[in-house]
């Protein structure tokens, strides 16, 4: 009978641990802003259940469709960045002009809104932006050293 069973052993001998080494140094150093991934991704779910939590459901049709589909696409974002955070900081000023449209489309897209709708997306814009900026940030100042 063959013996089957592997024994445990220490990759150091492994032809490609250098390589492997090489990979995941430069997958987990761009990880400088890991700990923003969270706070987009509660931006964007805030973003998405707004109109329900300030109940402008039927004042505003169009502005509740509108910040429902941002929320979901901001939060999709955040969980590409943390799925796969080397191909997806490339998208962080994205997430800066949706912050900014958000603010924007509080004007376009509503009709009349009230103080509260406006507050609400200035800030969750505004936050989307600032986050989106951190990300951005990190990710040039990772790729330029």
């Amino acid at each position: 009978m063959s013996n089957v069973s592997h024994a445990r052993s220490d990759l150091s001998g492994h032809p490609d641990a250098s390589e492997m080494r090489a990979r995941y140094d430069r997958v987990m150093g761009g990880r400088d802003v890991a700990l923003v991934d969270a706070p987009v991704f509660l931006v964007g779910l805030y973003c998405a259940v707004s109109p329900w939590v300030l109940h402008f459901t039927a004042s505003q049709p169009a502005l509740v469709t509108h910040n429902l589909v941002m929320g979901i696409a901001i939060a999709v974002l955040a969980l590409g960045f943390t799925v796969m955070p080397e191909r997806m900081y490339g998208l962080s000023w994205a997430i800066c002009a949706i912050g900014a449209w958000v603010i924007v489309s509080t004007w376009v897209v509503g009709s009349s809104p009230d103080a509260g709708i406006v507050i609400n997306n200035i800030v969750v814009g505004g936050l989307t932006v600032l986050l989106g900026m951190v990300c951005a940030g990190a990710t040039t100042r990772t790729r330029s050293t």
